[in-house]
């Protein structure tokens, strides 16, 4: 069996506040390969986020740190680097396509400089060669006319243009493995389209990981190979995506697939169905398993006592249900 690209292991990620200990992220473990792509899929706040800039050691200190785990890339402990030697990895062998483009492009430079910085920073060549090695990156990931598109500034873009400069730029040095963070949230749903077909055409053709982070179901079933379920910091199943559709463990994860829209042959349109109550506050987690206050199966043991992630048949879950 071959050696994963990335391995997360035990990963604790806190944040140290005025209030008190906040367990962004706690006890994470999870897997991506070569030329694979796995999707962290949650709630806004049950650490998908946080656990992607973890992998990048970009967490501010303070109040943030990490304080327990592994982070392997290629066989190498990301947290036991020097911050030389992870700057060399960042936009290098690891990149990351960030929520929001507009607020990660510079809006006082051109795109195709911004493009530029990065692979002069990594790979040591001259403007002109760097301009137009960008320039051929905005034509892979589709940007019309992009010799004249170059000289734009980001506010001149469309979400999606500038969605798509973002990608150029992750993609600048031929990465390893792209994480891509809520890379469709503030785009329509055709552009939203457009951009999953990009970034698995780009890994199929290129071979690049993806570790995607969403919120999105549809999302993760157009693009996923496998899935990891987060609640509240914590891992809460783990399997294939054909799987995970067809055949979901966890009520967290149950109910997530029952508020997805679609219809029944039978019965017309279905209802959605809400998820009951809110996510707990990390600053004050409740006993045992943090999803009893909103499961229809819950029972004592649920309350008093957190369960175990086990496997069952290559289907990870935590829950006393498959105790």
């Amino acid at each position: 069996m071959t050696t994963p690209l990335l391995e997360v292991n035990n990963l604790k990620t806190y944040f140290f506040t005025e209030r008190g200990r906040v367990k962004a992220v706690d006890n994470v473990s999870f897997h991506v390969g070569e030329g694979r792509t796995l999707s962290i899929v949650g709630e806004s706040g049950c650490g998908k986020s946080v656990t992607a800039l973890s992998v990048m050691r970009l967490i501010p200190q303070p109040p943030g740190k990490i304080v327990e785990g592994e982070i392997r890339f290629d066989g190498t402990d990301l947290l036991t680097l020097s911050e030389k030697k992870m700057r060399a990895i960042r936009g290098n062998k690891i990149s990351m396509i960030f929520q929001e483009p507009m607020t990660s492009l510079n809006p006082v430079f051109k795109v195709g400089d911004q493009i530029a910085e990065v692979i002069q920073l990594h790979e040591k060549i001259g403007k002109r060669e760097s301009m137009d090695h960008a320039t051929d990156l905005l034509k892979q990931v589709g940007i019309p006319s992009p010799e004249t598109r170059i000289n734009d500034y980001p506010h001149q873009m469309s979400g999606g243009m500038r969605q798509r400069v973002m990608i150029a730029m992750a993609l600048a040095c031929h990465p390893r493995l792209i994480i891509a963070d809520e890379p469709t949230t503030a785009l329509d749903v055709t552009i939203q389209a457009q951009i999953l077909e990009l970034m698995e055409q780009l890994s199929r053709t290129t071979g690049t990981a993806i570790l995607l982070i969403t919120h999105d179901l549809g999302v993760v079933a157009e693009t996923a190979e496998q899935v990891v379920v987060m609640y509240a910091g914590r891992v809460v199943e783990e399997a294939d995506v054909k799987t995970l559709f067809n055949n979901p463990l966890h009520p967290y994860t149950q109910g997530l697939m029952r508020s997805i829209p679609g219809t029944s042959e039978e019965e017309g349109r279905v209802r959605l169905e809400a998820i009951p109550g809110m996510v707990p506050s990390l600053l004050d987690l409740p006993l045992g398993c943090k999803f009893n206050d909103r499961c229809r199966h819950a029972t004592e043991q649920c309350a008093e006592e957190e369960p175990e992630l086990i496997s069952k048949e290559g289907h990870t879950v935590r829950c006393w249900l498959y105790d």
